[in-house]
């Protein structure tokens, strides 16, 4: 979940799989959007002695859509070098030394990315030999990691107004993975599922403690707006944007007998994308999985009928007997998420807000640009916890998506299209008030998911990554 090994083939290619995408006018710079695309899923700090790295042989892309027909008008690419330090061939380590600047001669596999600004078909390349830090290690050997990333921020305020980063980071996205897959035995709701007879229990971030690969761009808004000018208000069409990421990769891959070397040739073919959290991973079956992900977000119409006949919908009510009779009942296309997901939410449904691209069906988060950041006692609920600027208005780095989605599922937005349903009374009552979450906040006012995320103020957002070093050390002596 978000989009962790959410499909057969991409779960196979790690490097290559996208797990979350995040798009929000940067609270501490509001005049510009911040993009957030996430690679590598699941990563467990210590996993060395190669540690993780993007992938030199993918096409990393993150898509803006500006009018509203699922096709990118602005792409900004990235392209990994590698490279063997001298030492790496008489060494076995990642690093021979403390890596305390950027480049370190103690790194032996440094990383350097360019960035490429594609608009309207044409491309230009924005930064070249930008540099990667590495992962974060200990802290013999990434003694101050904080300053790594500083050098590593490229900012090329002159010609674009573009701050980018890439390399990796805490992961931020938190969820009950154990929960989820042991047929939706949802903690702290275990007593009413239909086959447990489990105890209620404290939902358990299965993501604490990892962490991911980050592509992340801060782009002013006028950059991406179809008009090249800032909107004038949030009912201005030019406001809305829609964001998802890829990757591809080359048709023909090859090994060369007896060097273990890979070679790829050929054009490149999309192996991942995302666009909404949790569209291909619950709504797209089994069967069909590995198609999405090869597909363009223009072609969404077809599947729309998994949209508006989720799966998930009809499966709760079996799952826990007599605690979604009103969902049970329900028997409508599910217009509302076809609206959040596919199309947009159009003026007139929520007061002062709409995130409507258009007609074209398709998996795009969209973001109201217009929308000012919530700067005080933001909701990780998002525009369900009353809060415009969160999910599915874009999507920052707290938000609860995991619950939002459980809930718009189960039928809290329902009533925003179909004025005669009532959710059921475990969708109506609040987080941390007995209502349907993941037990990973405490109410909508929690961002920290109980504490277990450190999110920064500033671009790149995300939270330092775990070290290797401290990573299975009790607090107490982790120092």
């Amino acid at each position: 979940m978000s989009s962790h090994r959410e499909a057969p083939e991409i779960a196979k290619d790690p490097v290559a799989d996208s797990t979350d995408v995040y798009a929000f006018v940067s609270p501490d710079n509001p005049g510009t959007v911040t993009l957030i695309a996430n690679y590598i899923p699941l990563q467990g700090p210590d996993g060395g002695p190669n540690f993780f790295e993007f992938g030199d042989d993918v096409l990393y892309s993150i898509h803006v859509d500006n009018d509203g027909d699922g096709v990118a008008d602005v792409t900004y690419q990235f392209r990994f070098t590698t490279s063997l330090a001298p030492a790496a061939s008489s060494f076995f380590l990642y690093n021979t030394g403390p890596m305390t600047t950027l480049p370190s001669p103690n790194w032996s596999r440094p990383q350097t990315f360019s960035l490429t600004e594609i608009r309207n078909g044409q491309a230009n390349v924005l930064g070249s030999n930008l540099l990667v830090p590495p992962c974060n290690i200990g802290p013999l050997s990434t003694p101050n990691y904080p300053a790594l990333v500083a050098a590593a921020l490229s900012h090329n305020q002159a010609a674009t107004g573009l701050n980018v980063y890439a390399g990796q980071r805490a992961e931020g996205f938190y969820v009950d993975l154990g929960a989820v897959f042991d047929l939706g035995d949802l903690r702290p709701f275990e007593a009413a599922h239909a086959g447990s007879s489990l105890s209620a229990m404290a939902g358990v971030n299965s993501t604490d403690m990892l962490n991911v690969h980050t592509l992340a761009v801060q782009v002013p808004i006028r950059r991406l707006t179809r008009s090249g000018a800032n909107p004038s208000g949030v009912g201005d069409p030019n406001a809305v944007i829609g964001v998802w990421t890829s990757a591809s990769r080359q048709t023909i891959r090859g090994i060369e007998p007896g060097t273990g070397t890979a070679f790829h040739t050929g054009p490149f073919v999309q192996v991942s994308r995302l666009g909404n959290p949790l569209f291909n991973e619950v709504l797209i079956p089994l069967a069909k999985k590995n198609y999405w992900n090869a597909q363009q977000p223009r072609h969404d119409s077809q599947f729309a009928s998994f949209v508006t006949s989720p799966g998930l919908a009809a499966l709760l009510p079996s799952l826990y007997p007599g605690v979604f009779p009103n969902l049970a009942a329900y028997k409508k296309p599910r217009a509302d998420l076809a609206a959040i997901l596919l199309t947009g939410i159009p003026a007139g449904i929520v007061p002062g807000f709409q995130t409507f691209t258009g007609t074209t069906q398709a998996d795009m988060l969209r973001l109201n640009m217009a929308i000012p950041p919530t700067t005080s006692n933001p909701s990780s609920l998002g525009v369900l916890g009353g809060d415009p600027a969160g999910f599915p208005n874009g999507r920052r780095v707290f938000d609860d998506v995991a619950t939002i989605e459980l809930r718009a599922v189960a039928g809290a937005t329902i009533p925003l299209v179909d004025s005669s349903f009532t959710p059921d009374g475990v969708v109506k009552a609040a987080p941390g008030a007995g209502g349907l979450q993941f037990g990973l906040i405490g109410g909508p006012s929690d961002i920290t998911a109980l504490g277990t995320e450190r999110y920064l103020t500033s671009f790149p957002y995300l939270g330092t990554p775990h070290s290797g070093y401290n990573a299975h050390t009790p607090a107490a002596l982790a120092g």
